[in-house]
């Protein structure tokens, strides 16, 4: 087995290419009675990403990162071709956070010719949020991240919870199927100004760039209305209108069981989760944050 070191400053990260090395290097780890972490991403790596891999350090011996833009969770009109790619910058900031591994498969590798196996995702990846507006992206997220759970075969992975829907659909994924790997989530990274960190941020113009934080803003208000209040219908309705005028184009407001993501039941003391997506300009963006704690 070949593997290809990329040195930078501060470390020496594998950069494994396909499944044999990956599973090769994985192995003697395991071999060794080492606890191995899995974060994926898709790259254009932000301190977000980095907390992540920050997390995963904190619970295990080894940590992989994968890089890969997984084309099947696109739809045809969305920003596959021009997603931010940047692996040099990437390994850079994998590398000096520590990261012992670089997982960067091609498109042939995961969906090799003859590849007809799709996941269908149910239960929150059909809860009329994302899959409202992209009724296909679920299905690509969880044959994805099955495969990557299988391919590297971790004792663990760690996702952000800024995809808080996302997140949902793996951890049900993961039940069903039946895949030994503990999902973790990770609270949210904030730029200063509370924008949620993103890849997609890149596309915003400046003027959007100062415009974008009022879509956190506006879910705290919600928040703090609705725990006042208690008439979230009301309240959800009010931050429509809020973001309508600063200049979004909202697709929801929802306020959702923060673990089945179906239709809350307030004052039971059940986890709930406010979540929105908006489009501001050419950009969407999405966001969430908790309204009644665990």
């Amino acid at each position: 087995m070949t593997v290809h070191l990329a040195s930078t400053d501060s470390a020496s990260t594998v950069i494994l290419r396909t499944v044999p090395e990956l599973r090769g290097l994985t192995a003697r780890w395991r071999a060794a009675g080492e606890r191995i972490a899995l974060v994926p991403t898709m790259g254009a790596l932000h301190e977000g990403h980095m907390s992540l891999v920050s997390k995963a350090r904190e619970t295990s011996h080894r940590v992989v990162v994968s890089i890969f833009v997984n084309p099947t969770q696109f739809a045809p009109s969305e920003d596959f071709e021009k997603y931010p790619r940047n692996f040099d910058a990437d390994l850079e900031k994998i590398s000096a956070a520590g990261a012992d591994a670089v997982f960067a498969p091609s498109p042939e590798v995961v969906y090799p010719s003859g590849f007809s196996t799709l996941i269908t995702a149910g239960g929150p990846a059909k809860a009329g949020l994302e899959d409202m507006y992209r009724p296909d992206h679920f299905d690509g997220v969880a044959t994805v991240v099955a495969k990557l759970h299988i391919m590297a075969a971790p004792d663990l992975a760690v996702y952000g919870e800024k995809d808080f829907q996302q997140l949902a659909v793996i951890r049900q994924i993961n039940r069903d199927l039946d895949l030994p790997v503990e999902v973790l989530g990770a609270a949210t990274v904030r730029a200063g100004d509370g924008l949620a960190l993103s890849s997609r941020n890149a596309y915003l113009t400046p003027e959007e760039r100062t415009v974008a934080p009022a879509l956190y803003k506006t879910l705290c208000h919600c928040r703090d209305a609705i725990l006042a209040s208690g008439d979230p219908a009301a309240r959800m309705a009010s931050g429509i209108d809020q973001l309508v005028q600063l200049g979004f184009k909202p697709d929801y407001l929802e306020l959702r069981d923060a673990e089945t993501l179906g239709k809350p039941r307030l004052g039971d003391g059940r986890p709930a989760r406010l979540l929105v997506a908006a489009r501001l300009g050419a950009t969407r963006l999405i966001d969430n944050i908790a309204v009644i704690a665990p």
